[in-house]
């Protein structure tokens, strides 16, 4: 997160639980980032991040640039730095 916040990065959690479950969640987790619920699949089926089953969700990163680009795209866990060079560049 201190990666994030020095480049000016906001980050976002998206996935199917609850709004509330998210809340849950967050708060133990200490997160300090929002949480969005996807519970219809909807923002994961336009952005390609279901997996083949339609239902269960790979893990991909977006890098949204301020003009609403994509400017970085990656499935798994990339490295911050990878997606701050992205958005920077």
């Amino acid at each position: 997160m201190t990666q994030f916040r020095k480049a000016g990065v906001q980050p976002l959690g998206v996935n199917p639980a609850s709004v509330e479950a998210h809340a849950r969640y967050a708060a133990k987790m200490k997160f300090g980032f929002p949480l969005l619920s996807d519970a219809d699949r909807a923002i994961a089926r336009a952005y390609g991040a279901l997996k083949e089953d339609g239902t269960h969700i790979q893990r991909t990163v977006y890098g949204i640039a301020r003009d609403g680009t994509i400017a970085f795209a990656a499935r798994g866990a990339p490295p911050p730095a990878d997606v701050i060079a992205a958005l920077a560049g």
